[in-house]
């Protein structure tokens, strides 16, 4: 579905999206995924309403909307099989859009934002044991010909099961910001800055690195690098625990986001509060760290089952 098709948007309208995805990325540190998402999010609903209603969208068109079309956007998604979870992110998105063009344009859509999104069940995240993790590390460390890139993968890894970072903010970091003190300030979504501890172990492993790293410690450039001396790319430590998860029999789910995942419910099982791992995590709203406690409870109940005699 493209701006060039037969439900081409109105020049208008097609300013507008851009302005409202520029504003989300200038503001809200919004990652180009999450752009390119919100872009594919408004083109469906545009396109949509422009068959809809028989006519392409403009700003002026959108004044009347109510959520006779809002539901009958969510009954198309279904048909194309949008799931709950899915159709609920996208509404989001669309939401956020109308409440911004609504504000520019200065007309009321408070009967088309009063539509339901559809409720769905949060699946839980699913973090590595501490075994689990410490095997991953472990494989890692002498998972790459080179010394220092497999010094490099471990660096990263710690930092996210040991400092609870996204891999995005680890990859950001620069010469800079080392060496570290008792806590990093990191950016995180939404330009939110945070203080995180660092871990004795975590500064060693980047200390590690670094004396075997080929290339030198330059200010404002990357901390972590890739193998021609580029700002190091996710998708490499993706790979390195992708090999760690094989080797270990791992689920697939198993992925450097999992150890962020790991770092929040470890913390959690010794005693950590929520409300300290959510400022840890930088988490905008407490019922996102929340659903941590699921995690806590399902692995006490599988404990449960497996242990009790009249199980």
């Amino acid at each position: 579905m493209t701006e060039s098709g037969p439900l081409a948007l109105s020049p208008a309208m097609s300013d507008a999206l851009a302005r409202w995805l520029e504003t989300e990325a200038a503001t809200r540190d919004r990652s180009d995924h999450t752009i390119t998402a919100y872009r594919g999010d408004l083109l469906a609903f545009l396109s949509f309403l422009g068959g809809y209603l028989g006519e392409a969208a403009t700003p002026k068109s959108l004044a009347s909307l109510t959520q006779s079309e809002m539901r009958a956007f969510a009954a198309s998604e279904r048909a194309r099989g949008f799931g709950a979870r899915s159709l609920a992110r996208r509404q989001s998105a669309i939401r956020s859009f109308l409440r911004w063009i609504s504000d520019r344009e200065g007309f009321d859509l408070s009967a088309a934002l009063s539509a339901r999104s559809p409720k769905y069940a949060r699946s839980l995240p699913r973090p590595l044991t501490p075994e689990q993790a410490r095997g991953a590390l472990d494989i890692v460390s002498t998972g790459h010909d080179t010394p220092w890139v497999s010094a490099r993968d471990v660096a990263v890894m710690t930092l996210l099961w040991g400092c609870g970072l996204r891999i995005s903010e680890a990859l950001k970091l620069n010469g800079s910001d080392w060496p570290f003190r008792e806590a990093l300030t990191i950016t995180g979504k939404g330009g939110r800055q945070r203080q995180v501890p660092v871990l004795p172990v975590a500064r060693d492993a980047v200390a590690q690195y670094l004396q075997l790293c080929p290339w030198p410690l330059v200010a404002d450039e990357a901390l972590f690098r890739g193998v021609r001396g580029g700002r190091l790319d996710s998708g490499l430590i993706s790979a390195a625990l992708r090999k760690a998860r094989a080797a270990l029999g791992l689920p697939p789910t198993a992925t450097p986001h999992a150890l962020r995942h790991s770092f929040a419910t470890h913390l959690l099982a010794a005693g950590g509060d929520l409300r300290t791992i959510q400022e840890l995590l930088g988490h905008a709203s407490l019922s996102t760290t929340q659903v941590y406690t699921g995690v806590d409870d399902a692995q006490l109940m599988s404990v449960y089952r497996a242990a009790h005699p009249r199980s």
